[in-house]
């Protein structure tokens, strides 16, 4: 299961992918990015996760995306689950969300291009 969504976002969050106590916390964290994502053209919209078992090759409709997408759902459900309390980092995780979502945009526009 070393694809799953949650197992990933769990494990870049520092939690073991066997302590289960707050995945409800962080599976709406993660579809609340996925929402986004979805918008954004880079999954189909309406793609959610219920646990392990939904993986990124599922998620995604390019896997040149992969790596990034990873990033950007981390930084969502970092900042929603478990927010720095410095209000410089908050503001970093703020821009760096912003800008994936730019970028993830940009690219998931130029794939459709080329394959239209």
């Amino acid at each position: 299961m070393n694809d799953s969504i949650l197992i990933t976002i769990k494990k870049m969050l520092g939690m073991d992918a066997s302590y289960t106590p707050f995945d409800t916390d962080v599976i709406v964290a993660i579809n609340s990015a996925l929402m986004v994502l979805g918008q954004l053209g880079v999954c189909d919209a309406g793609f959610m996760i219920t646990g392990v078992n939904e993986t990124w090759a599922a998620m995604l409709k390019d896997s040149t995306l992969l790596e990034s997408a990873k990033l950007y759902m981390y930084l969502k459900v970092k900042v929603a689950f478990d927010p720095p309390s410095s209000s410089f980092v908050l503001a970093s995780f703020e821009n760096q969300i912003k800008e994936m979502e730019w970028r993830l945009n940009v690219q998931a526009e130029s794939v459709v291009n080329q394959n239209e």
